[in-house]
């Protein structure tokens, strides 16, 4: 157990989420992080379950005179996203995160840090444990499974909780409330394979695409960073049209809800094009270099020799794979007509992975329009079953509507604006926050989210900004005093 944040402000919180870095807990490997959420309600005296898929409740009686208020639930996710770069080496199920201080943030070593939603958990369990604060009944609800399927918001069963006003605790900018968030839809795609010989005469290279930001498909896609799969998928469609290059296999990515920063291809091509492939490589890498010299800068495509490799993709396929991962549609689909600069429609190529003769492609489809979200859906569908593979969709959900009469709204707008001199900007979010599954279970709850500042959440450039972790506490404290009246 390290002391790395122990003298930051708000102590107790920095200190239960320093404890939570030291627990592995990525998603669907929740075991230890409910457990010690379990202990932690257990331990304070306080009642406290866990349901049958692992979410744990802990709940709190109003101090004194606050019994006529209505009942607060905090929300947050206890998962995080395990990225890393290359070079670290690091065991997510069974590592701890390695948190350090730079420059007022808070930053992992090299991997992502979990303040997305840590630092939500952490200030939950504060506020169970604070014995100083003023408020009504307060219930905890820390689901599982948040970042790769929403599980713990899905296996929610009625009759369970029973406050009135929802916070969740899982937005990354602070003086910003958000009081609705888009839905979302998993793309599934699988291509099978042939394993072919590989010609005489040919030379293996194998292509890396690296040095991407990547981040969050959902709050980061305005940005315009660079996507790993559709860049290889450049290089590999001029390769084989022009060079006669086969593909060996390729890895690009590994979680659905990421921008995809890596990708490695292994082909062959005839030797007598070894050096024009190399050089069309280049190329191309000076090529995408200007293309994103703002949004990704550190962006590189290069071409190594390697072994060569025993078998290769059949040939239609491989036309069929390319084609497909080429012409699927990715990024910004829409804005938002009713909330400037917010995403309306995106959709992320996340993942394009070959193996055991498979090769399988999963996107996260994002939308606040229904309609819109379905028509991508169709988009993905039309691409696809051109080029034969099977495609199926999973894991649907609808967005939060917003609702501007909010009472809740109208109190923290008030209270934020005594504390801090100014009004908190009202917002909704182009990402999968769990309020629009855990509203369609309790129709009734006033939701709001918010949160300290997160930078680049699902990269290993996450941080979190300590002076607004500050702010935050304050802002829940003032908030929590200021709850309405039944």
């Amino acid at each position: 157990m390290g002391n790395v944040l122990g003298n930051l402000q708000p102590k107790r919180i920095w200190e239960i989420f320093e404890e939570i870095a030291n627990i592995p807990r990525p998603s669907k490997f929740e075991g230890k992080i409910i457990e010690y959420a379990k202990k932690f309600g257990e331990n304070l005296g306080l009642p406290t379950r866990v349901d049958e898929v692992g979410n744990v409740y802990i709940s709190k009686p109003a101090t004194k005179g606050m019994e006529n208020r209505k009942g607060i639930i905090l929300q947050a996710h206890m998962d995080m996203v395990p990225q890393k770069n290359s070079d670290v080496v690091h065991n997510f199920e069974t590592d701890p995160i390695k948190p350090r201080i730079v420059d007022g943030w808070v930053k992992a070593t090299g991997t992502t840090l979990g303040g997305d939603n840590g630092i939500g958990v952490a200030t939950a369990l504060a506020v169970l444990e604070a014995k100083d604060l003023v408020h009504g009944p307060i219930e905890v609800l820390l689901t599982i499974d948040e970042e790769t399927g929403m599980t713990g918001a899905f296996g929610l069963k009625p009759g369970i909780l029973k406050g009135d006003i929802l916070m969740n605790l899982d937005s990354e900018d602070e003086g910003q409330l958000f009081i609705g968030c888009a839905g979302g839809s998993n793309a599934n795609a699988k291509f099978t394979y042939k394993e072919v010989d590989v010609p005489a005469g040919m030379a293996a290279f194998k292509i890396s695409v690296k040095g991407l930001k990547g981040g969050h498909s959902g709050c980061d896609i305005q940005l315009g960073r660079g996507n790993s799969n559709k860049i290889m998928f450049r290089v590999l469609y001029d390769a084989s049209r022009n060079l006669g290059m086969r593909l060996a296999s390729i890895d690009g990515g590994n979680l659905r809800n990421a921008i995809p920063r890596e990708a490695i291809a292994e082909v062959v091509v005839p030797k007598g094009k070894a050096e024009e492939f190399k050089k069309l490589v280049m190329n191309f890498n000076d090529t995408v270099k200007s293309e994103y010299s703002t949004a990704d800068p550190d962006v590189t495509i290069t071409a190594e020799p390697c072994e060569m490799p025993k078998k290769l993709i059949d040939e239609t396929t491989q036309k069929n794979l390319i084609y497909a991962i080429y012409g699927c549609p990715n990024g910004v689909r829409r804005m938002s007509t009713e909330m400037p600069g917010l995403v309306e429609t995106s959709s992320s190529l996340a993942i394009v992975k070959s193996g055991n003769g498979e090769i399988i492609m999963q996107a996260l489809i994002r939308s606040s329009v229904d309609s819109a979200k379905f028509s991508v859906e169709n988009m993905f569908r039309c691409v696809f079953e051109l080029a034969g593979a099977e495609i199926n969709f999973d894991g649907q959900y609808s967005g939060w509507k917003p609702n501007p009469d909010s009472l809740i709204l109208k109190e923290m707008t008030l209270s934020y604006e005594k504390l801090f001199g100014t009004k908190p900007e009202i917002m909704a979010i182009h990402a999968g926050l769990e309020c629009g599954i855990i509203g369609g279970v309790y129709p009734n709850l006033d939701m709001i989210s918010f949160g300290p500042t997160v930078k680049h959440p699902h990269s290993p450039d996450e941080a979190v900004e300590i002076s607004t972790v500050e702010k935050f506490w304050e802002y829940m404290k003032d908030s929590l005093k200021n709850v309405p009246k039944k």
